[in-house]
């Protein structure tokens, strides 16, 4: 498998800029599947069991990680994933080899803003636990619209911010925390889909406690 490093987009208003979601999953990349695999766990079960179920074989999945939902692709699907944080695509690289995931086409280190894929390349797009994470939200959405064939679907499996309640109290405590944590506990799904596309969308919430959500997009 290639990697290629191209340059990275990034926005000048953002709580959470590239270089601090490098730095961020680099301390996290050593126990990054100890301590979220298993809360991420039902999040990742159902995405990829959505992406085995719609039609198309070109599959990008972005923010792959280390690779925790690589083995629950069908093998007739042709994955290609991407990532940020160099340490996290190695150990995704070594799930790869240790379990012969050779649906795997290949694992590059990327900017889920600027991928320089070309138009319509794929047939589904999946990003959990990402659209929190990136610069500019509105900005991987289009990238995604724009990689993924008319036609084609798009997923996100993320935390969207409560509209009311303690759980919204809670949130915007943990808000100024995002840069340590590598993502923002507050945000909104304003914050990835305008009024049209969040029409337009599928909104699931995740078992057991909902706290994370399955949005399905039709491009």
């Amino acid at each position: 498998m290639s990697q290629i490093s191209r340059p990275q987009s990034v926005g000048p208003h953002s709580a959470l800029d590239a270089d601090a979601v490098r730095a961020a999953y680099r301390r996290w990349a050593g126990v990054y599947d100890l301590v979220f695999g298993g809360v991420s766990g039902w999040g990742r079960r159902l995405a990829a069991a959505e992406v085995n179920r719609l039609p198309g074989t070109r599959v990008l999945e972005v923010g792959v990680g280390t690779g925790l939902a690589l083995p629950r692709y069908r093998r007739d699907k042709r994955i290609t994933g991407i990532d940020l944080s160099a340490e996290m695509l190695e150990r995704a690289r070594a799930r790869v080899a240790s379990e012969n995931l050779s649906h795997v086409e290949a694992l590059l280190e990327l900017d889920a803003e600027s991928t320089g894929f070309e138009d319509g390349e794929f047939d589904i797009a999946v990003a959990m636990f990402v659209a929190s994470v990136v610069p500019n939200p509105r900005q991987l959405m289009a990238e995604l619209r724009r990689v993924v064939r008319p036609g084609g679907h798009i997923l996100f499996v993320n935390h969207f911010a409560a509209e009311g309640g303690l759980r919204w109290w809670a949130e915007r405590t943990l808000a100024p925390a995002s840069r340590a944590l590598g993502w923002h506990p507050d945000f909104a799904v304003d914050a990835l889909f305008n009024p049209e596309e969040r029409a337009c969308a599928r909104f699931t919430p995740v078992p057991p406690f909902g706290l994370f959500t399955l949005a399905q997009f039709g491009n």
